[in-house]
């Protein structure tokens, strides 16, 4: 048994406790006494609220069920009624502009990269948050971009030929984002600063300089001989470096050895969807590394071959600007946190009845308390230069929920002693009565609301969840090309502008999923940034980098502008459910679709349930690598659960498939040391028998969310 202690009427594991006690609480300015205290007044007054909430999402979607049983032949106008009458369609908001203040520059009046990285993870959270500065050669000369032909393979520690290619592409692109008055960086032989001025020495014997000259803003060593020169475009910096040591300087004309970009501007670190917390031990671990995120003092012994290094937060970046003055640029990615939803509970806590507390109050009550000492500037490395805590805030199903996080986030403030609104929400657009009551969620929280953000697969869960009796859901693939999701799409867009968010919060696009094709992504992605947003979320530093090129190549905000006079996608659209016509699959198609969900199910649930991670590269049916987490699971549970439920397929193919695909997954995990077989004994894997309720049981699901049912799998693994 776990020890636990009583204090301020809460029945708290007894780690946890000295854990805030000990490491916490001392770093910050709040008394041991008070704290406790607060968040006992906090878990009392707000805890029947949450429960509340959540019991109307199930009364609603019973309703729905219901009403699609026996509603069959029902038209959509009819349809749209019943959601009204219902609640489930909020009435209209007039229209209004967020009023949120003091929001850092990387959110509000930048654009860029956004990672998502599980805080768990101590090693990717450091590569994230130094990912805020990346470099394009290693980039392009690690990723597929550049082809392996002709000589131009990854082989050795520097291939000239591929290196070549590199530098090619790089020049392109300066010439496309720091042209010259004449000529080309392919012919640039030296690069030198004179009277304040860049010039450009080129091939042919000429000199130039840049064609508009406030693009060169600074340099670092000396102006005699500089080791690098920073430039910015469309607010954002590139580098110029020159290290005669470096292979790549060795070969090139100028002497450049890299060209950095300002990459991942901001970053979340994810207490959510990525990780795998399920008890009191795995949030300390989550609480533990954002604590030595915000203090600045985060280290991770990292082994590359046969040397060792520790990595630790990167330092602000000092140069010399133009005028001659030294001044210092951020070196590290603005961070988020993303707190949990309101769904799920944790021991860490039980309160004067008995219950486990509601793991959303518990995040934001210790994630702000440790975001206190960032807002007080106590740490050794400053997170938000405006003294705001930024916190992400997943699965809220409609205003009235996004109004409870307001109030829990208002409650918080008041104690810990901090001023109003320093706590920041970001909202996930990830669920249907959220995207269809949008405005109004926005308006619930216009006085901190700083990022919406869309999410397809939860989003795509959620929508067989909610019309789960509709009707037989379209093929996965399918899904993809429906109207509702491109509507879906443009809409979060149409009404974050409406709502005044261009220039003040961030408007973000979802995740690139195959972090091993950045040529595809690069293809794909730019129409994040045609959409209008400002952020989108990337799977890799490397992809952080890459990504950053298309800021350049379109300047949002004036996209954003020019977005503003379309018309509005409609809400109608939106609410188009994606029923398949017809059902009359061949049962190759039905069992290659089966397949596909299994794999994906399987793959990621062994490695969450038997190791506890959240997010990992995981191989699909084709071998290839994507990046999954709940969210995809979410919606390849569903999926099976809607056809198993109108007959599309049957129990007994369902199971078939499984277990052919859990011999697929070991075969796929043979190299792991770490890994359990499922096919060895299918009855005694924990893992292989929660894959089959999360399908089985998906109907009963709350809102067909994975969480509960991976909790109790992963905590009887533990036990055993």
């Amino acid at each position: 048994m776990t020890a636990r202690i009583e204090i301020a009427d809460l029945n708290i594991c007894q780690s946890f406790y000295q854990f805030i006690e000990q490491e916490v609480l001392p770093e910050t300015q709040i008394a041991s006494d008070k704290f406790w205290s607060e968040l006992s007044n906090v878990i009392v007054e707000l805890s029947p609220k949450n429960l509340e909430l959540l019991e109307t999402r199930e009364s609603l979607q019973k309703q729905i069920d219901q009403w699609h049983q026996t509603n069959k032949d029902a038209d959509f106008d009819t349809y749209k009624a019943f959601l009204t009458e219902i609640g489930y369609l909020a009435p209209e908001v007039d229209d209004f502009s967020i009023s949120t203040e003091n929001v850092d520059p990387e959110i509000a009046t930048m654009a860029g990269p956004q990672l998502v990285v599980p805080v768990m993870n101590a090693r990717f959270a450091l590569n994230a948050v130094n990912a805020r500065w990346g470099s394009l050669y290693d980039a392009l000369y690690g990723s597929n971009i550049i082809a392996e032909d002709n000589g131009c393979e990854k082989s050795g520690p520097y291939n000239p030929a591929r290196g070549n290619k590199v530098i090619e592409y790089a020049r392109q692109r300066l010439d496309q984002y720091l042209p010259l008055a004449g000529g080309s960086h392919s012919q640039a032989t030296s690069y030198q600063i004179i009277d304040n001025q860049l010039k450009v020495a080129l091939d042919d014997n000429t000199v130039t300089t840049l064609l508009q000259s406030e693009q060169f803003v600074g340099y670092t060593g000396t102006v005699e001989q500089p080791s690098s020169l920073l430039f910015k475009q469309n607010g954002l910096h590139i580098e110029i470096q020159f290290d005669a040591d470096k292979p790549s300087a060795k070969h090139d004309s100028a002497g450049v050895s890299d060209i950095l970009l300002e990459a991942a501007l901001t970053t979340i670190m994810d207490c959510e969807d990525s990780v795998a917390a399920v008890d009191s031990a795995d949030k300390i671990i989550a609480y533990r590394n954002w604590l030595g995120l915000i203090k600045g003092t985060l280290s991770e012994d990292v082994k590359k071959g046969s040397e060792t290094f520790t990595r630790t937060l990167a330092q602000d970046k000092h140069y010399t600007a133009v005028s001659g003055q030294e001044q210092s640029l951020k070196g590290r990615s603005l961070m988020f946190v993303r707190n949990v939803g309101h769904l799920m509970t944790n021991d860490a806590i039980i309160d004067k009845h008995g219950n486990q507390v509601p793991e959303g109050i518990l995040d934001a009550m210790v994630t702000s308390l440790i975001g206190t000492i960032d807002v007080n500037k106590t740490n050794k490395l400053s997170n938000s230069t405006k003294g705001s805590i930024y916190i992400v805030k997943p699965k809220m199903h409609g205003p009235d929920e996004v109004a409870f996080a307001n109030t829990l986030f208002a409650k918080v403030e008041q104690s810990l002693g901090l001023a109003a609104n320093t706590i920041k929400m970001g909202i996930m657009d990830e669920e249907r009565r959220t995207s269809v009551n949008l405005k109004a969620c926005i308006k619930a929280a216009s006085e901190r609301v700083v990022f919406i953000n869309t999410g397809f697969l939860d989003r795509t869960g959620d929508e067989i969840h909610t019309s789960m009796f509709a009707g037989a859901i379209l093929p996965k693939n399918e899904i993809k090309h429906t109207k509702w999701i491109s509507a879906y799409e443009n809409n979060n867009v149409d009404i974050g502008l409406a709502c005044g968010l261009s220039g003040k919060a961030q408007i973000g696009k979802g995740m690139w999923p195959v972090p091993d094709d950045m040529a595809s992504m690069m293809e794909a992605k730019v129409g994040h940034v045609q959409s209008g947003a400002n952020t989108a979320w990337v799977p890799s530093p490397t992809a952080a980098t890459l990504h950053a090129l298309h800021y350049h190549d379109i300047d949002v905000f004036n996209q954003q502008k020019s977005l503003a006079e379309r018309e509005p996608a409609k809400v109608d659209d939106i609410l188009t459910i994606p029923v398949a016509a017809e059902t009359n699959w061949s049962t190759e198609q039905i069992e290659k679709e089966l397949d596909n969900n299994n794999q994906g199910i399987l793959g990621y649930v062994v490695r969450w349930i038997d190791q506890g991670i959240g997010c990992s590269k995981v191989p699909d049916i084709n071998n290839v690598g994507l990046m999954e987490d709940r969210a995809t699971l979410r919606i390849s549970s569903q999926h099976i659960a809607n056809w198993l439920l109108h007959k599309v397929c049957t129990p007994e193919q369902v199971i078939s498939s499984l277990e052919k695909m859990a011999k697929i997954v070991d075969q796929q995990n043979e190299h792991d040391p770490l890994y359990q077989k499922m096919a060895d004994n299918f009855s005694a894997s924990i893992a292989f028998q929660a894959a089959c309720q999360l399908v089985f049981q998906g109907v009963q699901q709350p809102s067909g969310y994975t969480e509960p049912l991976l909790h109790q799998f992963r905590i009887q693994k533990k036990a055993s």
